[in-house]
């Protein structure tokens, strides 16, 4: 019985092993809780950010503002200066394409070419009509050949002879007159061959002098005439072939492409589908303007080659430099508003024609200051801040919670210690105070306002 027992009996050995197997997990999800909970401590002290002194960047006491510079503000369209829709000069059929909507093109490059057969069929048509006169003046300002005056010669020689014979034979027939031999008949029948042999070698001889002479003066001017007009007939025909090849006429970028290849285009009446009246539309979109519509109670306020700030919509973050270069001599009655065009100095490819701008028309103030008036560049004083804002040539100001390093350029430092700025901060950003020695470039900050 005891022997039964004793195999009955738990092995504690087994027991805590199993025990051992059951620990383990909670233990491995405390260290798990722990670490997480770490974490998010950790992450929360970073979202918070360091807590950091800032300020407004402001001008000096009696510095101008930018808006104090600016005498008014209007809203207009950037405009090409010069816009071309380029137009054929002959109709035809389009046969060849080479541009597209944006490629930028040479001056005399070709863009389009017509169907030409009917022009190079009237080209030819032309020059054998101007070598046909250009033969017969030729042949006039020569005069006759040697062989048709000898020709001439020889048929006068003929008449004159006719005519002798025919002299001789009446005046024998004269001089028998009333016998009985010859009748008054045969003596007028010989005086009328007479006559007309008579007057048939003076036919001749006549032709013989103008074989011998040539062509009259009146005849070639005539012919020299004829040849002038037809040589004025070949140069436009040989225009209008030219004219199947449209070139760009100033090197531009295209805007618009207005045909097809098939298509048939004219220079005269243009239906809503039938032949096109230009080719492709062009404009030079580095001579831009902005066209604006100022009102009347404005106006005074505009003056020409005034400076302006033009700002897009699309980059309002980009200012371009203009100046007002033509005033409308008149004025709109019904919008009571004067048409305005101020230049963009220095466009670039951003700028596209049609699209919104704002411009400010600046003070006379500055305006004087643009031209050249060394005393008006100390009317706006550099901005000014704490030295302990600058830290190895850069400054750091908060942006969307961050911060964010800005190289500066200094300049002088005032008797109270402030360092003025030249380059590198604008007005109205939050500038750090006293940045930290562990403060980097993108680190999360709290803004505490400190004293301006």
């Amino acid at each position: 019985m005891n022997t039964e027992l004793q195999s009955l009996r738990i092995d504690k050995s087994h027991r805590a092993k199993r025990d051992e197997k059951r620990v383990w997990p909670w233990v491995l999800l405390l260290i798990l809780l722990a670490g997480g909970g770490a974490g998010v401590w950790q992450w929360h002290n970073t979202a918070a950010g360091a807590e950091v002194e800032t300020m407004q960047v402001r001008m000096p006491e009696g510095a101008a503002a930018a808006n104090d510079l600016v005498a008014l503000q209007a809203t207009g369209y950037i405009i090409a200066a010069h816009k071309i829709e380029l137009a054929s000069k002959v109709v035809g059929r389009v046969a060849w394409i080479g541009v597209e909507m944006g490629d930028k093109i040479k001056k005399d490059q070709i863009l389009v070419r017509l169907e030409d057969d009917e022009y190079q069929a009237r080209v030819a048509q032309q020059k054998g009509q101007l070598d046909n006169a250009k033969a017969r003046l030729a042949e006039l300002v020569a005069g006759s050949r040697p062989e048709e005056i000898a020709q001439a010669l020889a048929l006068w020689d003929r008449a004159k002879v006719e005519y002798e014979n025919a002299d001789l034979a009446y005046q024998r027939l004269v001089q028998v007159k009333g016998t009985r031999s010859v009748t008054q008949t045969e003596i007028d029948d010989a005086e009328a061959l007479m006559k007309a042999r008579k007057a048939q070698a003076e036919s001749v001889h006549q032709q013989y002098e103008l074989t011998k002479a040539g062509a009259r003066k009146e005849q070639i001017a005539a012919q020299a005439a004829t040849v002038s007009q037809l040589e004025g007939s070949l140069a436009m025909s040989m225009i209008d072939l030219n004219n199947t090849v449209i070139r760009a006429p100033l090197a531009s970028t295209v805007l618009e492409r207005n045909v097809e290849v098939g298509e048939f285009v004219t220079n005269g009446f243009v239906g809503d589908r039938g032949a096109k009246g230009y080719v492709v539309s062009l404009a030079d979109l580095n001579d831009l303007l902005v066209e604006l519509d100022i009102s009347q109670n404005n106006f005074s306020k505009v003056f020409s080659d005034q400076p302006c700030w033009i700002v897009t919509d699309a980059y309002p973050d980009k200012k371009y430099n203009g100046v007002v270069e033509r005033i409308s001599p008149l004025a709109n009655r019904q919008k009571a508003t004067v048409l305005v065009r101020v230049k963009v100095l220095s466009p670039d490819e951003l700028l596209k024609p049609d699209m919104n701008a704002t411009v400010s028309f600046l003070s006379p103030q500055k305006a004087a200051g643009t031209q050249g008036s060394a005393a008006a560049g100390a009317e706006k004083p550099a901005i000014r801040v704490k030295a302990t804002a600058i830290r190895e040539g850069a400054v750091f100001v908060v942006e969307n919670g961050k911060a964010i390093r800005r190289p500066v350029t200094v300049g002088l430092t005032a008797s109270n210690g402030d360092v003025e700025i030249k380059k590198g901060l604008s007005v109205g950003e939050d500038l750090i105070v006293s940045p930290p020695a562990t403060l980097h470039d993108g680190d999360v900050v709290k803004m505490q306002a400190g004293k301006p």
